[in-house]
């Protein structure tokens, strides 16, 4: 799979999720720090990579449709957590994707699991 890792994720984000074998950038990588969502988006449709984000404004699937994008991973922090918990939500998305595809999707990743938006929901 090839994603985009948003600013929030960096390095550490980087390295766990291409240790699951998937071809991974980063929005600092490609110098967009500050560019606004839709220029990120846009750029991952663009490269055919799925965006991998902390930021809850890419859950909204009326302002980005995700059947316009090669998917859209939100990563859920518990409350009253901090990125500690980033490891263990990547390998949720990795193990995931072992049997689901989320291009033109939306998942909200958390500890329980994967939430997958349908329009129809």
């Amino acid at each position: 799979m090839r994603f985009k890792l948003d600013e929030n994720l960096g390095v550490r984000g980087a390295r766990l999720l291409s240790s699951f074998g998937h071809d991974v950038m980063t929005v600092a990588e490609q110098k967009m720090q500050g560019f606004s969502d839709r220029d990120r988006i846009t750029a991952c449709a663009n490269e055919s990579r799925c965006i991998v984000t902390f930021d809850l404004d890419f859950s909204n699937p009326f302002v980005f449709k995700p059947e316009n994008y090669g998917g859209i991973a939100v990563l859920r922090l518990s409350k009253g957590t901090n990125y500690s918990e980033m490891p263990e939500l990547i390998t949720i998305l990795s193990k995931t994707l072992e049997n689901r595809d989320i291009p033109g999707k939306l998942w909200i990743v958390q500890k329980s699991g994967v939430r997958e938006y349908t329009p129809n929901d």
